[in-house]
């Protein structure tokens, strides 16, 4: 499965996060999806990826598999004490995600602390790739989200986005486009598939989330595709344009209309 570099597919794949973390498959499989995404650890942990219970079952299936990586993870962190953990439980879940059969590891920008330097936190990024060379690289694609948060953060802005993909865009790494996060974090989603592909060059990943807050409110709180602030003919106009597998990451009460609605939207 490849990343929409412009082009369009004949059929868009159509998933969801499974929170069901030790047995995904019955959840995915209930909603009747084409891909699904998961954790592979506790994603406000440390710890290190223990297998998978379904392991065989997940990378045996038809469904499709990209994991999310853990909350803590900061890659662009200045601390030496959060970086230097971020960079390792890059490489352990992206480990363990190769395990799954995965094709990516979506990792948020991260951030940094007021007064520091932006291209210091991108320069993080840029070293995480580099020092990863010497291992051969990472088992899995490595997927850059855009993320919603305050001004120190890195993938907020699509300026700043692009100051990052000088940095990494040569060196393997792909991009996550998250609809809630760019609605909160000031970004116009009419044409946002456009501008980010003439940033990146490629997007490999859609999380289509509608937002609870309204536009620029740095507030990261997803809502189901009907019940949000955004359009959801929008939501689905961004889908079609993007090409790429589409996760949904909203609540899980109105999730399988959300799965049915993205269905009839894109056939």
């Amino acid at each position: 499965m490849g990343p929409n570099t412009g082009g369009y597919p004949e059929a868009m794949r159509i998933g969801a996060h499974v929170r069901n973390d030790t047995r995904p498959l019955e959840t995915a499989e209930r909603l009747g999806i084409d891909v699904m995404q998961m954790f592979v650890s506790d994603p406000q942990s440390w710890k290190k990826p223990e297998p998978h219970p379904q392991l065989a079952e997940i990378r045996d299936s038809p469904i499709d598999v990209v994991v999310h990586s853990a909350y803590v993870i900061n890659v662009a962190s200045l601390n030496n004490r959060l970086r230097m953990p971020s960079r390792k439980a890059v490489e352990q879940q992206a480990d363990a995600a190769a395990e799954l059969g995965a094709f990516g590891l979506v990792v948020h920008g991260g951030h940094l602390r007021a007064g520091e330097d932006l291209d210091a936190g991108i320069d993080n990024w840029r070293k995480l790739f580099t020092r990863q060379e010497d291992k051969g690289g990472f088992a899995v694609p490595i997927l850059i989200e855009n993320t919603a948060g305050g001004e120190g953060s890195i993938a907020r802005r699509l300026d700043a986005i692009a100051r990052l993909w000088d940095a990494v865009g040569d060196q393997g790494a792909g991009f996550c486009l998250d609809t809630c996060h760019a609605w909160a974090g000031g970004e116009d989603l009419m044409g946002i598939v456009e501008r980010v592909l003439a940033i990146t060059g490629r997007i490999d990943l859609v999380h289509l989330n509608n937002s609870r807050d309204e536009f620029d409110s740095a507030r990261d709180r997803h809502a189901n595709l009907a019940s949000g602030t955004i359009d959801p003919d929008l939501l689905a106009d961004v889908a079609k344009a993007a090409g790429a597998p589409i996760i949904l990451e909203t609540p899980a009460e109105g999730l399988a209309d959300d799965v049915a609605y993205l269905e009839e939207a894109l056939a």
